[in-house]
């Protein structure tokens, strides 16, 4: 018999992870009932009742909390957004909110990148697996294409702030729910806000229909001006492609193009 690698079940776990497998189940039903005795009285179901698996494998239990009504944890965001005075502020908090499901299943915190005080702000929609690892935006495949389409304008992460709708990562990349982004959609408008950019904008359709209320798709909406007001002053707001769909859709890459030409002019102006 084939000695199995000793390194094998930990690959395997990892693939179970990216596929978006979050609970550990038995490999034969149990029936409860069998010895004829009463169920017991179902617990309250709480936020953790099956142990994520990247949370296992690193030996720390989930937070046995329950959970908030959708209602209720956007409006405990909206609060906990509003009491936020700095960017610092803001990111300890969002640290410690556990009304997004999506806490307990991502290994950390993806608050943001670059330089707060630029002219100039990045929206994506959720951190992937390289970005939930590294706990900064855009720094996989897409994120280097975003820096080299930045350095095509004369710009780098020095020179620009970037975030994404949804702080932590979704359970195998997948899209984020919009109760999700609902829920979490007060802590990044308060980041605008405090960032309060001259530029604000939407990579892909999620993030500028969550932003600006538009309804139309990205392929619409791309390379025209709309505005978002950061509670303070109107900012000029522009959709354009997510690198990641540039990335399957590579004939796409010249409107994009466009699109940063566009935005190069602006900030000149």
């Amino acid at each position: 018999m084939a000695q199995i690698p000793a390194k094998a079940p930990l690959d395997l776990l990892d693939f179970y992870t990216e596929a978006g497998v979050d609970a550990l189940l038995g490999e034969e039903p149990v029936d409860r009932f069998a010895a004829g005795e009463a169920p017991s009285p179902a617990p309250r179901p709480t936020q953790t009742a099956l142990l994520p698996l990247d949370l296992e494998r690193k030996g720390r239990a989930a937070p046995q909390v329950a959970p908030l009504a959708p209602d209720e944890a956007a409006m405990a965001a909206r609060q906990a957004a509003k009491s936020a005075k700095t960017l610092d502020e803001l990111r300890t908090i969002l640290d410690r909110f556990d009304g997004c499901g999506l806490k307990a299943t991502a290994t950390q915190l993806v608050f943001a990148d670059g330089n707060p005080q630029a002219r100039v702000m990045f929206v994506g929609e959720a951190p992937g697996r390289d970005e939930d690892i590294e706990g900064l935006p855009f720094v996989g495949r897409s994120g280097k294409l975003l820096d080299r389409m930045l350095a095509a304008i004369g710009l780098d992460r020095t020179k620009v702030y970037i975030a994404n709708i949804v702080p932590w990562r979704p359970p195998g990349n997948r899209t984020p729910t919009p109760q999700e982004s609902q829920i979490c959609l007060p802590f990044i408008v308060r980041q605008i806000e405090l960032a309060d950019p001259d530029i604000l904008v939407c990579l892909g359709g999620p993030s500028a229909q969550t932003l600006l209320g538009i309804k139309d798709g990205i392929t619409k909406t791309r390379g025209r001006w709309f505005s978002f007001h950061n509670g303070a002053r109107e900012i000029r707001a522009m959709p354009t492609f997510h690198p990641a769909f540039l990335l399957r859709s590579p004939l796409q890459k010249r409107f994009a193009w466009r699109d940063f030409l566009a935005i190069k002019k602006a900030l000149a102006g």
